[in-house]
């Protein structure tokens, strides 16, 4: 063996010298997802995305660990995308969804031995799909035009569509365009087949003009068989030309054994209805629902269904939290959901006969839970020093397990600030709480600056939450201490708590900021509050500029992503109506005075506060002429200023690189004002210089 053979192997097997936290580690991150239990509650499938910095995206994998955490290991290993695990009723095979030859469609994977093999092989990318209790049938959810009554109908028009030397295209309806996609007249239905593909695919939405799952973000939790295999309950929004404002999801049954149209099954409730899952005995449907029109941030509330009466119950109607992540228990007697509390996300079982509430699971953030045969509970867990890992939990919530550890090797050589919860007296004296998490490296003796970050929504938290767009350890990781406030507006307090911010976007969580900052600077000796850059995005973003004009002196900068300038314009600008209806009372025209009582547009004379403005081109909900017009501000009235356009984003930056080039950009900015530069001139004088 050569000397330097031995050097080399003596370097790889020493410990990696650990680091502060970067952006880079974010977006290196393996991120787990979609645990699914099998059968006989021995394994556990889950998906595992891995980053692929040359292509520029993440590719994911099945990966399979049994109850006890034991046995990991990984299940397919293409180089496309694969997830969505799904379990064969004997257990000795998973469905799961792929990309591999060029379409996504559904495969089954043998776990006894052999290859994957294609279930689905239609001209149509499936996006997402559920199967039968008895396994014999797939659900899917096909692209299509609803017009067309064969998937080869759909494929020949788009065909067409390409060859036509126009690009016009008209429309007549709202949406033209919603979140990031412009409508081209497809819809997602979905389509019945077999499993062993003896009868071609059929569309159980004929007819509707809706979605299925829902867009932007529905998923396979949006629909489901009924227990005898003969219906299927699905999630679709079908209100006509009023789509654009209206928040009216129902839920709808379609027969599978006889043709006829789905039957609304939610017909009383015009609010929100979604997340159908059937008991484990068949005989009651829990679903989630809202019960405000137009509100996107209602309270979801468990309802149960008795099947096939139609008898209906609100579970726990006192508690006073939004339900998410629906599932239930294995024996039936309770359903399991996460929540926002108090900062926190945890698992709670809600008792069906009692409607008695218990968390099972303490701090952190918890997600998709899954019941065990033994009464225990899988989720998925994190926290602001922890990125999501597998764990288990009993029905009283102890004896917590660890089940994974996907980042083990990353997390060992990475330092993160420690972080703790603070409270205080908010508007009108009320609690108001917030996180703070100190510098990596942390010295009680130093002052830190602070990066000040404000959540968007309005109707969000920035909770005890391993972020990987907005996670306050990229900031502790360069040497700045991070402070977020959960403001009036905020979730995880009581609906009250989260309804206060209508109306009032720049009154009460703005004192809420002011005086979250002030106490934390007192409580706090090691923070710089004379060196303090707010943040913020969506929400946050027009917080930005509404603080850019109410409060010029007290930051040394602001960063504003994806943030409105002007409310008014911004309502004619969005694509989804509902939100600004609701949060300003209306529409312009009939009331005038909810979208000009806080109007950052108003007050831009003011402004003088350094500012780095960031936009997605393909942001339709916040749309890029707002970032565009308040660079233009900014930039006619002298004050220092920078733009990043991002022409493939939306609302969201998610390509790996551009996440790189995002953070980079931003700390650089925070380091010019706190680190560097003194505080500007105001810019009147810096435009006089300028004026020949």
């Amino acid at each position: 063996m050569t000397l330097s053979l031995v050097a080399a192997l003596a370097l790889s097997a020493a410990p990696a010298k650990s680091q502060p936290y970067t952006i880079h580690d974010q977006v290196s991150m393996r991120r787990i997802s979609s645990p699914s239990v099998s059968p006989d509650g021995k394994r556990i499938a889950f998906v595992l995305r891995s980053t692929d910095l040359e292509a520029n995206k993440g590719r994911t994998d099945l990966w399979l660990v049994n109850a006890d955490g034991s046995g990991l290991r990984q299940l397919t290993h293409s180089p496309e995308s694969e997830g969505q695990p799904v379990w064969s009723p004997d257990g000795q095979s998973l469905f799961f969804l792929s990309t591999r030859g060029g379409s996504s469609q559904v495969f089954r994977l043998p776990l006894d031995g052999g290859e994957s093999l294609a279930v689905t092989k239609l001209p149509l990318d499936v996006g997402a799909f559920a199967l039968s209790r008895d396994g014999k049938t797939l659900a899917v959810a096909l692209e299509v035009y609803p017009d067309c009554a064969t998937l080869e109908c759909t494929t020949q028009r788009q065909k067409e569509q390409a060859q036509k030397k126009t690009t016009g295209r008209v429309y007549d309806k709202l949406f033209v365009r919603h979140w990031d996609t412009w409508a081209d007249g497809r819809r997602s239905h979905l389509f019945v087949l077999p499993v062993d593909g003896s009868a071609a695919p059929r569309d159980v939405m004929v007819g509707m003009d809706a979605d299925a799952p829902s867009k932007p973000f529905g998923g396979p939790e949006e629909f489901t068989f009924t227990p005898d295999g003969k219906g299927l309950v699905f999630t679709a929004r079908d209100v006509g030309h009023t789509e654009s404002w209206s928040t009216d999801l129902d839920l709808f049954l379609a027969p599978l054994d006889k043709p006829g149209a789905p039957k609304k099954l939610t017909e009383k409730n015009r609010a929100t209805d979604t997340s159908p899952v059937f008991s484990p005995d068949g005989k009651t449907l829990a679903y989630l629902a809202m019960s405000r029109p137009g509100y996107e941030s209602d309270r979801l509330r468990v309802v149960l269904r008795s099947w096939p009466e139609g008898k209906e119950r609100v579970l726990a109607e006192q508690w006073d939290r939004s339900a998410g992540g629906l599932t239930w228990s294995a024996d039936g007697k309770s359903v399991l959901v996460t929540a926002d509390d108090i900062g926190q996300h945890p698992v709670f079982a809600i008792d069906v006969a009692s409607s008695q509430v218990r968390a099972l699971s303490g701090p952190g953030s918890a997600a998709e839970p899954q019941p065990l045969p033994d009464g225990r509970v899988v989720f998925l867990r994190d926290d602001l020093k922890s990125p999501a890992d597998l764990y288990s939990v009993r029905a009283d919530g102890s004896e917590l397990r660890q089940l994974t550890r996907v980042n083990e090797d990353a997390l060992a050589r990475i330092r993160f600030g420690d972080y703790e919860q603070f409270e205080f007296p908010g508007w009108n004296g009320e609690t108001v709480r917030a996180f703070v998490v100190k510098p990596v490296d942390f010295d009680p003796k130093k002052k830190y600056p602070v990066a000040y970050l404000i959540h968007g929504g309005p109707q969000g938290s920035f909770g005890n939450h391993f972020h990987y767009r907005w996670n306050p350890q990229t900031y502790a990781g360069r040497g700045y201490a991070a402070v977020m406030v959960d403001f009036h507006g905020s979730t995880g307090y009581g609906q009250a708590f989260t309804d206060s911010i209508r109306g009032d976007w720049g009154g009460k969580p703005f004192e809420d900021l002011q005086k979250g900052l002030e106490a934390a600077i007192k409580r706090y000796s090691f923070l710089d509050g004379d060196k303090v850059c707010a943040l913020g995005a969506s929400y946050g973003g027009f917080m930005i500029n509404w603080i850019a004009g109410q409060m010029p002196d007290r930051f040394r900068c602001l960063v504003n992503h994806d943030g409105n300038l002007d409310e008014k314009l911004a309502y004619f600008n969005t694509e989804e109506l509902w939100f600004p209806e609701w949060e300003h009372g209306g529409t312009p025209w009939e009331k005038p005075e909810g979208y000009t009582k806080h109007n950052p547009i108003d007050h831009v004379a003011k402004w003088k506060t350094p500012m780095f403005v960031i936009h997605g081109g393909q942001d339709f909900r916040v749309v890029d002429t707002q970032g565009l017009s308040t660079f233009t501000v900014l930039q006619r009235r002298g004050i220092p200023s920078k733009l990043l356009y991002f022409p493939d984003e939306n609302h969201w930056v998610v390509k790996p690189a551009n996440s790189i080039q995002w953070h980079e950009a931003v700390l650089d900015w925070l380091d010019q004002w706190t680190k560097g530069a003194k505080k500007p001139a105001a810019p009147a004088a810096r435009q006089a210089k300028a004026v020949p």
